[in-house]
């Protein structure tokens, strides 16, 4: 399915859920958010019908987030069914990691097809400033080990002034392990404070240079988001960078967010878009649905607005909106 500027839609973010087990400074206040009450929260049997409705558009790939997807019961279920839908071509995941070990073995006889883990240090004290928790680095590391080998598994490591130091660190398991870690720049939404000592992407390709001299761009695609790999004979995985502010890709983008409250959202920093729980439970047919999720990708803009944070409408943190 291609939007109104001819841009190939075949991604959908699915968000099961707004909870989470930590409260990480850049998603959430410290005393988080109020809790969605249960049945606000789309079924999983409405996100299978959203997810067969998009399929038959020409969507056939899904990334599961949350808030954490592995603290909704019933996830590795969801993803087995979701995988089975005919048409469905992948579907990955996006976790802390934190509740991983004791899933794993299920979710890949589910048909999982890779994950990604945040971590954005290996201190555990760092850690644990972060995502405001008694849970340690070294639990998200053990997870990312069981990982490795199984199945894809890229490391998501957001950029903050405090974990500079840590660059080289979290790139290093690219070089420990057969996984791409990935930096990502932080966009103004939700709780993100973001101020003018924001780590800049092209220093940190100076400083991973310094230590991998022959980084070099790789023009193959690593998954459907958006980010730009490197590689080094030094490593056995890539390195990448999600610059969605100061390298926006938006001409490019192929996707569209569904919130665990059923707003599909064609751009992450405005909050506009198709509300489809009124009709998944007010009785409209299949062919309502495809019209409600074909407009929201008619509606797709030309592009973000993050350059400009006064045009941001989104006002919602990231846990609720769907990582």
């Amino acid at each position: 399915m291609r939007d109104a500027l001819g841009r190939e839609i075949n991604y959908m973010r699915l968000s099961v859920t707004d909870r989470c087990n930590l409260r990480c400074r850049y998603c959430m206040p410290a005393e988080g958010v109020p809790p969605t009450a249960h049945t606000d929260i789309l079924r999983y049997e409405e996100l299978l019908r959203v997810a067969q409705a998009a399929v038959s558009l020409g969507i056939d790939r899904f990334k599961v987030t949350g808030g954490e997807p592995l603290v909704r019961r019933g996830i590795t279920d969801f993803i087995r069914s979701l995988k089975s839908l005919p048409g469905v071509k992948q579907v990955t995941l996006t976790t802390n990691g934190l509740l991983l070990p004791s899933l794993l073995d299920g979710l890949l006889d589910a048909g999982l097809d890779a994950v990604n883990i945040s971590l954005d240090t290996r201190d555990n004290a760092q850690y644990q400033a972060i995502t405001r928790s008694s849970h340690t680095a070294d639990e998200v590391l053990h997870t990312i080990r069981l990982c490795a080998g199984r199945l894809p598994t890229k490391i998501n490591a957001v950029l903050l002034p405090e974990t500079a130091a840590q660059l080289i660190p979290l790139a290093q398991l690219a070089e420990e392990l057969p996984v791409d870690v990935r930096f990502i720049e932080r966009m103004p939404l939700g709780a993100a404070d973001i101020g003018a000592a924001e780590p800049v992407h092209r220093e940190v390709i100076d400083r991973l240079r310094a230590v991998w001299p022959d980084l070099a761009p790789v023009q193959e695609r690593r998954g459907n988001g958006p980010a730009r790999y490197y590689a080094s004979s030094g490593l056995r995985g890539c390195i990448g960078l999600i610059e969605a502010v100061s390298h926006a890709f938006c001409a490019s983008c192929n996707r569209v967010r569904l919130t665990s409250t059923g707003l599909l959202k064609p751009c992450l920093c405005y909050e506009t878009g198709s509300d489809l729980k009124p009709l998944l439970r007010g009785g409209a047919d299949d062919a309502a649905l495809r019209d409600a999720i074909e407009q929201a990708v008619q509606d797709k803009p030309a592009a973000h607005c993050f350059a400009e944070r006064q045009a941001v409408t989104e006002r919602k943190s990231m846990n609720q909106i769907g990582g």
